[in-house]
């Protein structure tokens, strides 16, 4: 038989959904189920050697007898006929886009009473839109469909200018057309969408809104890409496929799984004078230089895991595994309260600090430990948060307590800021937010406290460089925080933007009709920081009849390691 009358046969195959030398395992394992990512060890060299050595080639080591498309390759066609969307994620440069070529032709090679049907394909990229359809041409030639060659169109995306693109007219009638990735490109269209690398393109969302248009009069999409983070649009919808939230198709393969359907077999095969014959051994070196090559980006790029580089700071079942039993103390007034005189103000929260404040701070703080203190400042929209943290002699941070305070008017911020900062055994220093209605309390500790009260306007930097020591405490077990949903929430509010965890622009509602906008969070970075500058532990005795005589007294009775206290001036009476 003449290699086109095979790939003929071939095509035809394909076409029907059979599997033409594919096995039967091969295709059940289209990935069309909820089955998640084994991201356990990948196996060393030496395993690979072994793994491949026990399997045997996946393919023919004659290209005439062997299968046309590689079994993953496959499973994206046979998904295509299962389903009306298929997300494909993939690892780089495995030829899934190639594979889809050859459908895209079939397809619209065929008449509309055999589901023939125009096929557009967008990249993000001109040379990728010229790649799609030098592929599509071979096949074309190689399954013997008449085709009219290669055009260059101008393509009407609905602007004035429309866009340059590429096309190939069959004599069904359809055509297939290849271009870059604009949401208006799709606006009108119908017949099979291919969005190549869609976690790449600019507006996904708004695209894949246009690309479901399709579906309305029996068109296709299949959506290919390898992931951009885990934030992306393409892996939220992955996750949906995964959930059984969205009845779409999902073909996942990773390097691995190409290796063992037969890539690096069919790459010898072409490039015989680079690889030479296919060796178990020849394809684990290859493997092994392509990972480290890649170094981190391995995962994401190679093995379809997606990056946090983008996208949530801190996972959920991380922060709750760092929570720990602590009280919150949260104090909230009426709008009222700020018209009432100085003195009923003044009063009202002496006493709840002599019933609350002071009675939970000698019941959670250690007094041996050193103290760090940190404080992200609100008023009528969101919250003022006051986190006290104290570094244990195994150097985990602690927080022992935390301080909510919501329409709690500034003088009265101050008066809880200044008793619970004077009441903090071994205080080493605090970071209080300056930024914007922050400046004047910021002001006010730094010139109650010294220089250690330092005052914080946050920027792009000051996140570059404070947020990674949090994230590495909690990936270590070195930080505990108070187990509440608000506290959770707020840290969860953190994301990665650029590759900086910072807090975008949304606030979330409380139960008590209130804003959050990472508070808690913010405060415990704050307090974080604090802890990590230079430790020179600060002690103050006020000066009264008898002070000298009681210094003396509480002198003996501090443990040895305080000693450096004695010769620390600078702050009020404490608790210990």
């Amino acid at each position: 038989m003449a290699d086109g009358d095979i790939l003929k046969a071939a095509g035809k195959a394909i076409r029907k959904g059979l599997r033409d030398g594919i096995t039967t395992a091969a295709a059940a394992s289209i990935a069309i189920t909820a089955a998640t990512a084994d991201i356990t060890a990948r196996p060393t060299r030496d395993e690979w050697v072994f793994i491949r050595t026990q399997q045997g080639r996946a393919t023919a080591a004659d290209w005439r007898e062997t299968t046309v498309l590689l079994g993953y390759q496959a499973r994206i066609v046979l998904a295509c006929e299962q389903y009306d969307v298929v997300f494909v994620e993939k690892s780089r440069r495995t030829g899934a886009t190639w594979g889809a070529a050859a459908d895209a032709v079939l397809r619209s090679a065929s008449p509309r009473n055999n589901g023939g049907m125009d096929t557009l394909y967008m990249g993000t990229s001109h040379d990728m839109a010229k790649e799609f359809i030098d592929a599509a041409a071979m096949w074309a030639r190689l399954f013997e469909k008449v085709c009219a060659g290669i055009s260059e169109t101008i393509f009407d995306d609905g602007s004035e200018k429309g866009i340059q693109a590429l096309k190939i007219d069959f004599a069904s009638g359809f055509s297939i057309v290849a271009l870059s990735s604009k949401p208006r490109s799709l606006r009108g269209r119908q017949g099979f969408a291919i969005l190549d690398e869609a976690a790449f393109v600019d507006n996904l969302a708004e695209l894949l809104k246009a690309a479901m248009a399709f579906l309305m009069w029996g068109g296709k999409v299949l959506v290919i890409s390898t992931h951009n983070g885990a934030d992306n649009p393409f892996n939220q919808v992955i996750t949906d496929i995964r959930a059984g939230r969205v009845n779409y198709g999902l073909v996942r393969f990773d390097l691995d799984d190409a290796l063992r359907d037969g890539l690096f077999e069919r790459m010898c095969l072409v490039n015989s004078h680079k690889h030479g014959e296919w060796t178990p051994e020849k394809e684990a070196d290859w493997r092994e230089k392509l990972v480290s090559d890649y170094r981190d980006g391995a995962d994401e790029e190679l093995y379809c895991i997606p990056s946090q580089g983008s996208g949530a700071w801190l996972p959920s079942p991380l922060i709750e595994a760092r929570m720990v039993d602590a009280p919150i103390l949260r104090l909230s007034f009426p709008e009222s309260f700020a018209l009432e005189p100085e003195h009923i103000r003044k009063a009202t929260v002496q006493r709840w600090i002599e019933e609350e404040l002071l009675p939970v701070m000698r019941a959670t703080l250690d007094p041996t430990l050193m103290t760090g203190f940190g404080m992200d400042v609100g008023r009528h929209r969101d919250l003022t948060v006051m986190c006290p943290m104290q570094i244990s002699r195994l150097m985990r941070r602690v927080v022992p307590f935390m301080v909510e305070l919501q329409r709690v008017p500034f003088q009265q911020q101050e008066q809880i800021r200044d008793a619970l900062v004077a009441g903090l055994p071994r205080f080493i220093g605090g970071r209080t937010d300056a930024t914007g209605i922050g400046a004047s309390l910021a002001e006010s500790g730094m010139q109650k406290f010294g220089q250690r009260m330092v005052e914080v306007k946050f920027s792009t930097e000051w996140y570059r460089v404070e947020m990674p020591p949090v994230k590495a405490a909690f990936e270590d077990d070195m930080i505990a925080v108070p187990r509440d949903a608000e506290v959770s929430a707020d840290l969860r509010a953190f994301k990665v933007i650029k590759g900086i965890a910072t807090l975008p622009a949304l606030r979330t509602t409380t139960a008590t009709g209130g804003t959050r906008h990472g508070d808690a969070g913010i405060a415990i970075v704050l307090a974080y920081s604090a802890t990590r500058q230079p430790f020179e532990a600060y002690g103050y005795e006020s000066a009264q009849p008898g002070a000298d005589a009681e210094y003396e007294r509480r002198r003996r009775l501090r443990p040895v390691d305080s000693y450096r206290d004695n010769m620390m001036p600078g702050r009020n009476d404490g608790l210990w």
